[in-house]
């Protein structure tokens, strides 16, 4: 590891920046052998770190580019299917050095999902080329030649056919399109939301800002480089700013936990992000041994979002790993959206906030605090949106809700998407929305939350809002509810919804949840009752139908949030593939 200080530390403006390309250039220049990005294989290795300096990844990004722009022209798409590392920063970079834009993308596996999925997102880009590693040349080839015959494909870590002399770095302006990030929408039917340079500048400025980053700032993430938090929160800002950042893929920390704390505690990480579930595994899955070794105590953040950000995980996280020195203000519950490049709110410098909100008067779409030892659900503050404007809106009547009042969550500033890739329609829907009040050029995000004391606290998701006999459910409070009481389902993920009674015609719920390890088919029967019992009891409502799956069997986006309108679907055509299904006359007979 080279000395960090060993050259000046020349100031960046963000806000003056023309584009992230010509940031990036301006890197190369002024200090080209500063680390940019480094592979982390074992933190704990003297060669498990391996680092690329500006210089090293800008050759590869204009031998890259020089490729891209002997076959294609600006503006053309490129498909990206990388595992965490250099060789996926140095594609990226090399498209927006041909004027090109970049497509990140899981590469298609062996469920057909994943192949339907990406064929789609091929589809609705026309994407001209397909970048990968070597490891994933072959069976990106051979989808490829079924779904994108005429794009080029090619294995960047082998040798690349191209002069990076050759490479006509195109300037790029604030409104020049950077990024297509298909994070939204069916498997069947994605959505690319389109990230400028001017939305990925703005979004590093507000990292910088709310986060206080800077020249000692170190950032290191295992999120897959398609994710939203992993590609706008941990990888294009850290490069914006020139800031050193650590890659590991996401296998070796779902595999072994303990190595993203090692990532921190050996190679001083201080600014990392996870979902939720990221911190409740390292809570049941690093040992006392292993944490005993751990220092903590230069974890300035770490960002907990893209899925529901759960108070007790946060108690649990910070008392497991108060011995290692973790400061109770580092972990900092957040909230965002592609469409918004990532970044909406935080509250970072102090312990995450909950409020204790009665269900009752939530159902009725206000925040009021529960009376002391009544029941309650508890809501964490996502903070404060002080780059964004934001507005809590009656998504019926558009009018603006005054603090305490739960509505539709509204945004505009410099870091909103000007829409979706070709799909005016959805574009129409979302973007560009007016107020009854007459403020235009707002976000919709589908999202409910509410203000309170300026600060932003999420509730749940319009489209998935249940109403059950004149009430309004949320599904994640069932979803909790269900794991917290049942050890079967603890760590795996779920999904609840509604759908018509087959004879009565009315609302019903279904919980398709998976399942830890193996259960004989009298256990999972068992399982599936205990869990009827539990809504019934916890939420007065009955469950019609309870399917249990495997590991993986629950859909989710990019960005990590449940696809539960998708499981609905696969509920109703019955293409579910169940360990265990009972329901009331609920699925339509084929």
């Amino acid at each position: 590891m080279q000395d960090m200080n060993a050259e000046p530390f020349p100031p960046i403006d963000l806000a003056g920046a023309a584009s992230i390309t010509a940031l990036l250039r301006e890197h190369v220049r002024s200090c080209p052998t500063r680390d940019a990005v480094a592979l982390v294989t074992d933190p704990g290795e003297p060669d498990g770190v391996t680092w690329w300096s500006y210089a090293v990844l800008d050759e590869h990004a204009r031998r890259i580019g020089a490729w891209l722009q002997h076959r294609g022209a600006a503006g053309d798409r490129v498909l990206l299917f990388y595992p965490n590392g250099p060789e996926f920063v140095a594609a990226l970079v090399g498209c927006l050095y041909a004027g090109m834009v970049a497509l990140p993308a899981p590469v298609p596996g062996a469920y057909q999902h994943e192949q339907r999925r990406a064929a789609a997102i091929a589809r609705n880009s026309r994407a001209a080329f397909v970048l990968t590693d070597a490891a994933s040349h072959e069976p990106v080839a051979a989808w490829a030649e079924g779904t994108l015959p005429d794009a080029a494909v090619l294995a960047t870590d082998a040798e690349v056919p191209a002069d990076p002399g050759a490479c006509r770095i195109v300037a790029a302006d604030r409104d020049t399109l950077a990024v297509l990030q298909y994070t939204s929408g069916s498997t069947s039917d994605p959505k690319g939301v389109q990230i400028t340079h001017g939305n990925l500048l703005h979004n590093a400025d507000s990292h910088r800002k709310a986060f206080g980053l800077g020249p000692d700032t170190r950032c290191g993430a295992w999120i897959p480089n398609y994710h939203d938090m992993g590609l706008m929160g941990l990888i294009l800002p850290q490069l914006a700013m020139r800031l050193p950042t650590m890659l590991m893929s996401a296998s070796s920390f779902l595999k072994r936990p303990h190595l993203w704390l090692q990532m921190v505690s050996e190679l001083g990480l201080n600014f990392t992000a996870a979902p939720n579930f990221a911190y409740d595994l390292c809570v049941r899955r690093v040992s006392d041994e292993q944490i005993a070794k751990l220092d903590l105590s230069g974890w300035k953040h770490t960002i907990n979002g893209s899925e529901p950000v759960r108070a007790e995980v946060l108690d649990a996280f910070r008392r497991r790993f108060a011995p290692a020195g973790l400061d109770p203000r580092t972990v900092v519950p957040a909230y965002g959206m592609a469409e918004a490049t990532v970044f909406v709110s935080a509250a970072p410098h102090r312990r995450p906030k909950v409020r204790r909100v009665d269900p009752a008067r939530l159902e009725s779409h206000r925040l009021t605090e529960a009376k002391p030892g009544a029941p309650a659900r508890e809501l964490v503050s996502c903070g404060y949106t002080p780059h964004l404007d934001i507005r809590i809106v009656d998504p019926r009547s558009r009018r603006v809700l005054p603090e305490g009042e739960v509505g539709e969550i509204w945004l505009r500033g410099e870091s909103i998407s000007p829409g979706y890739w070709e799909h005016p329609a959805a574009t129409a829907e979302t973007f560009h929305q007016r107020t009854a009040g007459g403020e235009d050029g707002f976000l919709r995000t589908g999202d409910l939350g509410a203000l309170h004391d300026g600060e932003l606290y999420v509730t749940g998701r319009i489209k998935e809002t249940l109403i059950i006999r004149g009430r309004n459910l949320y599904p994640q409070d069932i979803e909790h509810e269900l794991r917290m009481q049942h050890r079967q389902l603890d760590g795996c993920v779920g999904a609840v919804f509604a759908v018509p009674h087959g004879r009565t015609g009315n609302d019903v719920l279904v919980v398709a949840h998976e399942i830890r390890g193996r259960l004989v088919p009298e256990d999972l029967a068992d399982l599936a009752q205990g869990m009827r019992q539990t809504v019934a009891r916890e939420f007065g409502t009955r469950l019609g139908g309870v399917a249990l799956l495997r590991r993986g069997g629950i859909r989710r986006t990019t960005s990590g949030k449940i696809k539960r309108t998708e499981m609905r679907d696969l509920f109703l055509q019955r293409q579910l593939t169940a360990l265990h299904l009972d329901h009331d006359d609920l699925v339509p007979a084929p």
